[in-house]
């Protein structure tokens, strides 16, 4: 027995007896563990006749929910209810969520990581943490304390901290394959129409819009109209409105950036769809930067032709960042998948790491990537290419000055310069060098 606890054998339904030991030694808190429900009112009763701000922890292990709720100072544990709860944390794929610590409210998760997740083989600073953070890795019975260079690994245990309801999204996505996309960037599909820069295309890039909506698994698409000057072409697109498809309309040019950010945020906005013209327009890229949201620009190539997704070779940690959802977009595409290491110094080494990445994700995902190499300037690579969708990093740096293509061969001061293949623009986060 240890020297701080003192074993006293007594009748703690006898108010004579326990008064007796509360005078002589001075408690903080009390708990209250009896078979008898009898013999713990009489005890409950005892002691708040005795102090009545003490602390109290009481097992209630019998149907009477009504035992110790007169009792402001009195906190009810439920038995039923604790072994229900160890037994769930035995279940396989469940979340453990920590009870007991913080505000106990699922803010503190421990997930899994199985064979197939879009986190296995990515490197930690390569997965956009918003509102939340892995704060701890568990593998082979051992803590790690991750960096942003720490790779996730099959079978890992991620021990991860946020908003309750921003951690079941990132435990389905962990744990979810098919029928991801634009997860985990949000749910559902977001057309912006500027009719300032769209109404010859308006129609056009909704049709493309509903057909990747039908693609998509169980997502809906909501259209929001800017600056709408020609009624005809509303009543048109509004007759393409479904329980999926939501048109809204507004007739105001001020506060445009925070009407599509409650937009966004309301309707759980991963994908953002838009024309070039559109996306420069209002400070729409700037804004979708910060939200870190995909974003879809139409070209002249209609994505009903696409039939390759192409991601041109860049600095590796944009590549790992961006290779589940290059991936994921041509899944739900149905289309193929070219991964173009063009260079014009031959210098192939230096990205082996990148080719081993990708390699890895083909057994992820049962699907084959098309590995191009070859010494080029990867911009007229790219034009010479047909029906494809080019997925690249969401640079903060996006320049749509022409002039600039004469002294650059930068994939992202190419991307808005011209409209011939429609694109996807990927957030990513960097990792330590």
């Amino acid at each position: 027995m240890g020297k701080n606890i003192t074993v006293i054998d007594a009748d703690p339904t006898s108010f004579s007896k326990l008064k007796n030991i509360m005078d002589t030694t001075k408690f903080s808190n009390i708990f209250i563990v009896m078979e008898d429900i009898e013999d713990a009112r009489y005890t409950l009763k005892n002691i708040s006749l005795i102090n009545t701000k003490m602390r109290i922890v009481l097992v209630n292990q019998w149907d009477d929910n009504e035992l110790g709720k007169d009792n402001d100072n009195t906190t009810i544990v439920h038995s039923d209810q604790l072994i229900a709860a160890h037994l769930y944390d035995q279940l396989p794929n469940v979340p453990l969520v920590a009870q007991n610590v913080g505000l106990g409210q699922g803010e503190i998760m421990e997930v899994h990581v199985p064979f197939g997740s879009s986190y296995a083989y990515r490197h930690i600073g390569s997965i956009v943490q918003k509102n939340w953070t892995i704060a701890a890795l568990y593998r082979n019975e051992k803590q790690i304390l991750p960096t942003s260079a720490t790779m996730i690994r099959p079978n890992d245990t991620l021990l991860i901290l946020g908003m309750p309801i921003v951690l079941n999204g990132v435990y389905n996505t962990i744990n979810k394959r098919r029928g991801l996309f634009p997860e985990p960037f949000g749910r559902n599909a977001y057309l912006v129409l500027d009719f300032r820069h769209d109404q010859k295309d308006a129609l056009l890039y909704l049709k493309q819009s509903i057909y990747l909506l039908e693609k998509l698994e169980d997502k809906e698409l909501f259209v929001r109209i800017l600056y709408p000057n020609n009624f005809v072409l509303l009543d048109e697109l509004k007759t393409l409105e479904s329980e999926h498809i939501t048109i809204s309309i507004s007739y105001e040019s001020e506060n445009i950036k925070s009407l599509i950010e409650n937009d966004i945020h309301e309707f759980n906005v991963g994908l953002v769809l838009n024309s070039i013209p559109t996306f420069e327009a209002d400070n729409l890229k700037e804004t979708l930067y910060e939200l870190k949201k995909l974003v879809f620009l139409f070209g002249d190539k209609l994505l009903y032709n696409i039939k390759n997704s192409v991601v041109l070779m860049c600095e590796k940690e944009k590549m790992e960042s961006i290779s589940s959802t290059a991936f994921d977009i041509s899944e739900a595409l149905g289309v193929g998948l070219t991964l173009g290491d063009f260079d014009p110094e031959g210098d192939f080494e230096s990205r082996k790491m990148i080719l081993e990445h990708y390699e890895t994700l083909t057994h992820i995902f049962n699907m084959e990537v098309n590995i191009q190499q070859k010494v080029a300037n990867p911009i007229r690579e790219l034009s010479n290419m047909e029906d494809i969708l080019q997925v690249a990093p969401f640079e903060k740096r996006l320049n749509s000055e022409s002039l600039r293509k004469l002294i650059s061969n930068q994939i992202q001061d190419f991307l808005l310069t011209t409209n011939r293949h429609p694109k996807l623009l990927v957030p990513f986060a960097i990792t330590e060098s």
